[in-house]
């Protein structure tokens, strides 16, 4: 069963649009493991420093995968960042 990842992050104030630039290497880089099916980077209309990756894996495996490949990337642009961020995990369930 596919799993679904919600992301959030909050760039440094003003630096939201920096911080999504930054990402477009690396959601290209992401998309080619294989089980990647979507990792795309939205920047909020309302709040322009407030990011969020959804991700889409084809199951567990692929995202334990990709989880491994990721822990041995550099943190990307640390210095654009404001705390920690959010994930959330969800089962994909089409319904349409």
């Amino acid at each position: 069963m596919a799993i679904r990842l919600i992301v959030t992050i909050n760039a440094a104030p003003g630096r939201g649009s920096e911080l999504a630039q930054g990402y477009r290497s690396r959601c290209a880089e992401i998309m080619n493991e294989p089980g990647c099916e979507q990792f795309e980077v939205f920047q909020s209309v309302v709040n322009p420093d407030k990011l969020t990756i959804l991700e889409r894996w084809r199951d567990q495996a692929a995202l334990d995968a990709h989880a491994k490949l990721n822990s041995a990337r550099p943190s990307l642009l640390p210095e654009l960042r404001a705390g920690r961020g959010e994930r959330e995990d969800y089962q994909y369930n089409r319904t349409r």
